[in-house]
């Protein structure tokens, strides 16, 4: 038998029929002569293959589908025979099943491959061949990946260098998203053997797409085509890197490489697709219809029909068919794989067109998941949301918008968009934003600034108060939109209208009502239809007091739309101002019985007030009082339902609950509205009013008082009060009255506010005239009141408003005045008693004090004169003690120049110390008649030793000097070097000083001797002496003075000196003379 040949051996000889590969015969000829010979299963596969090599599809799936009943199985090892003959037929099957596109013919080739591999399984169930097959038919099937990775991997553990079961793995960890993993695969198939197909090129190829590797990917396309020219998937992934370089040329080649593709395989999707997409960019729309479509019928794969689904969606939407548009990107998001999100992208601009915002969000929002940081995503998100009901909704917004101005600062549009939303919320904001975009319009885009955007951030300063700049913005607006009407005279003339009016609300705001009015009058007579010109005329006038003035211009307006809210509201605020109750029920009814207002939220709260006033008149009926309770609530829950975070209507419920008696759940609802804004008024009064109720006063009042500070520049009548009752509750009839005083100052018509004046005079009268301890005054003043307060409720029990209070309980009040005045004389008596004992005890203390104040007034004069007298005394002896030194210094000059000069001793005895008595005694020359310093001469004419004697002085009464050193005390020796000569030292003579201190011994002060002879050489010292007359306190005799000088010891340190020629021993008691004089 030839290599080109097949042998069929005739059966029972021994005869052979020859089977020329090259000129193969009809087929079922084939089969009959395999049928009657009952040839061996091997010959029966051998030419099922040569036919299918050949081309004969259908011979060579009848050979193999007669193969199973008709073959010979009596041989050796036929199974593995029959192992081929099964799994090629299931492997045929497969093949055909993935070309599909019937899916019912899909799934019937499937159901028949399944079932051949299962008859497989029973022959030989881990034949690798059989596995491969088995594990790539589970690959195509798409969901039984890891029952193909199972077999892949059983075959790799016998086999680790199996191609295809490498080149399986390689495929499985692709679509697993491991591309790291499936490109080694590939690398180890091919480096087992590099002669591979051009498809493993292929492989590797887009593995290095996937990692990034560009141009190593650009490589492994170019050697898929080097091996294989006709390779597809090559040419298309080398013209996609081609058309990603984004340059003339390369899109040019890119495009080439797409045409080749095509005229290689003008059916394969993929080719379809991208020439559908390069046909878009070349606005050619109707060669990427026909593309695309065909692209879409011939293909099965989700991916690619998604793709080929969005090309022609947008080209549909780019021509304006926006219906088709829907229809075919609605269809792509249904096959698109959760990456592909571009279809999402065009469905949702098409909700938008169709003002179905709540799905166009929600396909924005699949879009921005899969792309986090997309501009023009979140950039439309952000408008979706802004103007969304839902709070979280906005605040997605406001980030969105934030992200995008922060990723692009220059998009003016972004930051309108953003201002818009922070205008709710943020003023300051949303100022800032519109700023930034101003900015941007007149630096970076050289454009005007729109009108729009003026009179939003004129209308923004308006809102936090800032009218100058808010009218500067107006103006501008104004300026602009005439400019502009120019071009498009409608739309700015509309513009300017709002404008106008936002000008004249302005104007009413810093109270120039001639401007406003002008303003508001100007637009009606071009625009007689605006109503909201008439209504703030009407409110203008109200404001003035004229109310049939305010009402005849709400009634204008509603000859022009007579089912307008805002008009039939402020005509029922009207009634309900004037209390009448009625009439103003009837109008809000009127609101909510019309379809499209049927849940106006002021309407309903205003009802709801209504029925919540008529609680606060006394109601004797309890039934009736529980009806118009549960009336109220109803109102404020039916407002609930509709907008949850309504305070008005939570302030509502916590006012009925309070009327029920329900204190603590009232005040937990009051609380969480005031935790929700803080700039309502009516909640801080209700928690004020609770702690009324729960007695905790002092509360109560500091919220009055906060309210008042916070919400009222002038004084209102209602909240004072309301403080007023608060400090009548804890006893603080003074404060109470004072308020209800500068309350009647502001209304003094009111009769609440006179019923209450009169009820405190009353109460605090009492008070004051059952305290006996109350002066006169206070008690006439007292009685004062009293009598006011009698008039008060004389008039108010024949004229006072019934619907206020209780006519007969002001007569009763009244008869309680009289009875109390009837008694007043006693009290004033009383007080008057009191009052003179007073006086009486005021007059003696007085006199007493006024006695007393007189004799210490004698006291400091008579001190006064003594000291005056004591200082002249002193002044008197200072003078004489002045001129006795004069004379004695002159004397003592005249004597020495007298004087024969004698020799200088050691000693000198004609020097005339200081007086301090600190020195040593100094030897001196014995005189005739004279004795020495410590001797003196008895009565019997004898010399007597003179006893020694150191006495200490008494202490002063003040704070004692520094105790001087030994040094310190000791006479500079005469022999020093002090400038002076001899006989000038001589003529040394100490000034005497007399002690003013009044603390000295005697009672004249201690008076100092001076010897007058100017050779005595006597010495002060603290020593007593005997003898004759010595001067001193202790001494007897009319000796002369003798000087000494203060010494801050205190103590006398030296013993009697020598004799004086007048026979008196000097005598000093050593007082200091820094005492202080009197």
């Amino acid at each position: 038998m030839s290599a080109g040949s097949i042998e069929i051996p005739l059966r029972d000889t021994d005869e052979v029929i020859e089977l020329d590969l090259d000129q193969l015969p009809d087929g079922e000829e084939v089969l009959n002569i395999l049928r009657q010979e009952i040839a061996p299963l091997n010959i029966w596969v051998n030419l099922a293959l040569e036919y299918y090599k050949q081309g004969f599809i259908e011979d060579f799936v009848k050979i193999l589908e007669a193969s199973r009943a008709d073959a010979s199985y009596d041989y050796p090892n036929y199974e593995k025979d029959q192992m081929r003959a099964l799994d090629t037929l299931a492997a045929y099957y497969v093949q055909q099943a993935h070309k599909e596109k019937n899916k019912e013919k899909k799934r019937d080739l499937f159901t028949q491959a399944t079932l051949l591999y299962t008859t497989a399984d029973k022959v030989i169930m881990y034949d690798q061949n059989h596995l491969l097959g088995r594990a790539y038919f589970c690959l195509l099937e798409g969901d039984k990946m890891e029952q193909a990775d199972a077999q892949f991997n059983f075959v790799l553990n016998q086999s680790s260098n199996n191609i295809p079961s490498l080149l399986g793995k390689g495929c499985i960890a692709f679509n697993k998203k491991d591309y790291r993993g499936a490109l080694a695969y590939y690398k180890k198939a091919l480096r087992t053997n590099p002669s591979c197909p051009a498809s493993v090129r292929l492989g590797m190829g887009h593995c290095f797409v996937k990692l990034g590797k560009l141009e190593k990917a650009k490589m492994a396309f170019e050697r898929a085509l080097f091996l294989d020219p006709q390779c597809v998937g090559a040419l298309v992934g080398l013209a996609i890197l081609k058309m990603n370089a984004k340059t003339q040329d390369s899109i040019k080649t890119g495009v080439q490489l797409l045409s080749k593709a095509y005229t290689i395989d003008s059916t394969n999707p993929m080719v379809l697709n991208h020439l559908a997409n390069h046909f878009f960019y070349k606005k050619d729309y109707q060669k990427v219809q026909h593309l695309a479509l065909h692209a879409f019928h011939n293909t099965e794969n989700e991916a690619m029909r998604a793709e080929s689904c969005y090309q022609l969606a947008r080209a549909f939407h780019v021509q304006g068919d926006y219906d088709q548009a829907f229809q075919y990107y609605y269809q792509s998001t249904q096959f698109a794989p959760t990456s592909f999100v571009l279809p999402f992208f065009g469905l949702g601009q098409m909700y938008i067109y169709r003002g179905d915002n709540e799905n166009a969000a929600l396909c924005f929002e699949k879009v921005l998941k899969a792309q986090p940081g997309n501009y023009e995503t979140m950039k439309i998100l952000g408008s979706l949301y802004a103007n969304s009901e839902d709070v979280a909704k906005r605040d997605t917004a406001k980030q969105h918008l934030r992200k995008v101005t922060e990723q692009f600062p220059e998009d003016v549009e972004a930051w309108i968009e953003l201002a818009q939303i922070l205008e709710q919320t943020d003023v300051l904001g949303a100022l800032s934003a519109y700023g930034t975009a101003t900015r941007i319009l007149k630096d970076k885009v050289q454009a005007d600034v729109p009108p729009e955007i003026l009179n939003n951030v004129a209308a923004l300063h308006f809102r936090i108060g800032n009218f100058m700049e808010s009218k500067k913005y107006y103006e501008a607006s104004l300026e602009r939109s005439r400019h502009e009407a120019q071009h498009d005279e409608t739309y700015y003339s509309a513009i300017s209208v709002t404008t106008t009016y936002n000008l004249a609300r302005l104007y009413e705001a810093t109270h120039e009502y001639d401007k406003a009015e002008k303003l508001y009058k100007n637009i009606l007579r071009e625009h007689p239809n605006y109503v909201d010109c008439y209504l703030r005329l009407g409110c203008m006038a109200r404001d003035r007091g004229q109310i049939y003035e305010a009402s005849d211009w709400f009634k204008e307006a509603l000859q022009i739309n007579q089912d307008h809210p805002d008009a039939w509201s402020l005509i029922g605020n009207l009634h309900l101002a004037k209390q009448e109750w009625g009439p103003g029920q009837k109008k809000f009814e009127r609101i909510i019985q019309r379809p499209n207002t049927k849940d106006d939220s002021y309407s309903l709260i205003a009802l709801g007030n209504v029925w919540l006033q008529t609680l606060h008149q006394p109601i004797r009926d309890k039934d009736k009082e529980k009806r118009h309770q549960d009336r109220a609530l109803a109102m404020y829950k039916q407002v609930l339902r509709n907008d949850a975070r309504n305070i008005w209507a939570s302030n509502g419920i916590g006012c009925v609950l309070a009327h029920k008696g329900c204190i603590n759940e009232a005040r937990d609802i009051f609380a969480q509205v005031r935790e929700a804004t803080a700039d309502f008024c009516d909640v801080w009064l209700n928690i004020a009013h609770i702690y009324v109720e729960q007695k905790q006063y002092v509360a109560a009042v500091q919220m009055y008082e906060n309210c008042l500070r916070k919400f009222f520049k002038y004084h209102n009548t209602e909240v004072l009060l309301y403080l007023a009752r608060a400090y009548f509750k804890c006893s603080k009839l003074k404060e109470c009255k004072q308020l209800l005083l500068k309350a009647r100052h502001v209304s003094p018509s009111d009769t609440v506010l006179l019923y209450n004046i009169a009820l405190v005079q009353q109460k605090l009268a009492m008070s004051i005239l059952k305290d006996e301890k109350s002066n006169l005054k206070a008690v006439l003043s007292a009685v004062e009141d009293l009598k006011l307060a009698h008039r008060y409720f004389m008039y108010l029990g024949q004229h006072g408003d019934r619907m206020k209070f209780d006519l007969a309980q002001a007569a009763i009040e009244a008869g309680q005045c009289h009875d109390l005045l009837s008694q007043a004389q006693y009290h004033v008596a009383r007080a008057r008693q009191i009052d003179e004992q007073e006086k009486e005890v005021r007059k003696q203390q007085e006199q007493a004090r006024e006695a007393l104040h007189q004799k210490q007034q004698q006291i400091i004069m008579e001190r006064q004169k003594e000291k005056e007298e004591k200082e002249r005394r002193l002044a008197e002896q200072r003078a004489v003690i002045v001129q006795k030194a004069k004379k004695l210094a002159q004397e003592v000059e005249a004597a020495e120049e007298e004087k024969p000069k004698r020799k200088k001793k050691k000693y000198d005895d004609d020097i005339v110390t200081d007086g301090s008595g600190d020195e040593m005694p100094r030897k001196k020359k014995k005189r005739k008649g004279g004795g020495s310093g410590s001797e003196e001469m008895g009565s019997d004419g004898e010399m007597k030793k003179k006893v020694k004697r150191k006495r200490r002085p008494p202490k002063e009464p003040r704070q004692r000097k520094p105790r001087q050193t030994k040094d310190s005390r000791k006479k500079p020796r005469l022999d020093e070097d002090d400038g002076l000569t001899a006989k000038q030292r001589r003529k040394v003579v100490s000034k005497a000083l007399i002690s003013s201190s009044e603390g000295s011994d005697s009672d004249d002060g201690e008076k100092l001797q001076i010897d007058e002879n100017g050779d005595g050489g006597g010495r002060s010292s603290g020593a007593e002496s005997g003898g004759g007359g010595g001067s001193g306190s202790e001494g007897g005799g009319g000796g002369s003075p003798a000087a000494t000088s203060p010494r801050a010891g205190g103590d006398s340190g030296s013993e009697a000196g020598s004799a004086s020629p007048s026979g008196g021993a000097a005598n000093s008691k050593g007082s200091n003379s820094d005492d202080d004089s009197d």
